[in-house]
């Protein structure tokens, strides 16, 4: 029976490398596997995954107002799909998630969506909240913090290095930009300072 499943963390805990070698597994027993990530985005070439550590494959990209059912379905009609992969879920709307939920309950297809819990506020993301919420399995990735307890936060950085507490949601960067540190900190650096 296939089941949702959601990989959650801060940043830089091997989210996409962990997703990149799940999918080589199923295409190195020769099962199909699809790949999709956020089309915003395109840090590293667009339609593209890649790890920090050099891994990379082709995905598919969807938008916020993409029916990833549809997609989906479309997809395993023309061959048969073993497993689907999403990239930065973060980013899925609730209606996604819930288009997800149908590709595993009605196509029987597992799906394994990968991204960050919370923003640099510590607000859950509309994707994260709802795949919290309906996944059938849950699993953190761990990554550590400079002090070196478990990071679960990300702090945004501005272009000197200090932490923000406001702003949009969502600004695509890497390591110049977010740093993942543990409650403790976050706590100093963005809650107390709001």
């Amino acid at each position: 029976m296939a089941q949702l499943y959601f990989y959650y963390s801060a940043m830089n805990a091997g989210k996409s490398t962990s997703l990149l070698q799940s999918a080589y597994n199923y295409k190195e027993r020769g099962m199909n596997a699809l790949i999709y990530t956020a089309a915003l985005d395109d840090r590293y070439g667009v339609g593209k995954v890649t790890s920090r550590i050099g891994l990379q494959a082709d995905a598919k990209l969807y938008s916020n107002d993409d029916n990833l059912f549809a997609s989906i379905n479309s997809e395993h009609t023309n061959m048969s799909l073993d497993c689907v992969f999403i990239d930065e879920a973060q980013f899925l709307s609730k209606a996604q998630v819930m288009q997800l939920v149908e590709v595993v309950d009605e196509l029987n297809i597992p799906v394994l969506a990968y991204g960050l819990r919370t923003d640099f506020l510590g607000e859950t993301f509309e994707g994260s909240h709802y795949l919290l919420a309906w996944a059938d399995k849950l699993s953190e990735l761990k990554t550590v913090c400079h002090c070196g307890r478990k990071a679960s936060f990300v702090v945004r950085l501005d272009e000197n290095g200090n932490a923000v507490n406001s702003g949009d949601q969502v600004q695509i960067g890497g390591n110049d930009r977010y740093e993942s540190m543990c409650r403790k900190h976050f706590k100093a650096l963005v809650w107390d300072k709001q």
